[in-house]
């Protein structure tokens, strides 16, 4: 379904699990600067191609992208620590929130709606970012890559989420900005819905039968039409 605009209506939900980067904070923007820095002071040439196949993607299969577009040659530990070190220093004081995030985990608050992030990223980024952003009491729990064995496309994350906060997958609103996102989200049985940040929905996640919406606050809105 696509569904950008302000009329469509939720299905009823529990919970509302979101994803991190790129959902919650606005910081794939930033690091899409830092991977195509990084990879020319290396001596490669990023693409929007490759850069947008590792958006929303774990450590090993970010890794396993760039092996495959530059070859076994390619540095990606040093890659993987000039990228974190100089995400550190722009994050360090200030993290970028996404449209409409604090409105919505605020309404979800003083609704009495628990939520719960599952993220790729490591635990020590996640909590460094959230807390930055002054976001990290806001949800019961975060489920990391450090949490999981699979992490998505593999439901685990979502799973895991679900589980902790004592909510059927099924009674569960998950929000994402990937396609790894959305395929985990979906194949765990929630309501997913997509709103598209660096990456926008191809026909296989549109045939999915998720929901498209272009910001929180249209999610806010589609949840809570009776403010």
């Amino acid at each position: 379904m696509n569904a950008p605009h302000d009329t469509l209506s939720l299905d009823p939900f529990q919970a509302v699990i979101f994803d991190m980067d790129g959902t919650i904070l606005d910081t794939e923007t930033v690091f899409r600067s830092i991977v195509f820095e990084v990879c020319a002071d290396l001596g490669f040439e990023m693409s929007d191609l490759v850069h947008l196949s590792m958006v929303g993607s774990s450590h090993e299969r970010t890794q396993q992208l760039l092996v495959e577009a530059y070859g076994v040659a390619f540095p990606y530990t040093l890659f993987d620590e000039r990228c974190r070190s100089i995400m550190r220093e722009r994050m360090h004081a200030e993290v970028p929130v996404k449209t409409g995030a604090r409105e919505l985990l605020l309404e979800l608050r003083e609704r009495g709606v628990p939520t719960a992030i599952a993220t790729s990223s490591r635990q020590p980024h996640a909590h460094t970012h959230l807390g930055t952003a002054g976001l990290f009491d806001m949800f019961e729990t975060i489920v990391t890559r450090d949490d999981v064995v699979n992490p998505k496309p593999h439901p685990e994350p979502y799973l895991l989420a679900a589980e902790r906060l004592g909510v059927d997958p099924i009674h569960c609103l998950a929000l994402e900005d990937s396609y790894s996102g959305v395929r985990a989200a979906h194949a765990a049985g929630m309501q997913t819905v997509m709103v598209p940040d660096l990456v926008h929905p191809s026909e296989e996640i549109r045939a999915l039968g998720i929901a498209i919406m272009e910001s929180l606050d249209h999610v806010r809105i589609a949840a809570f039409p009776q403010r």
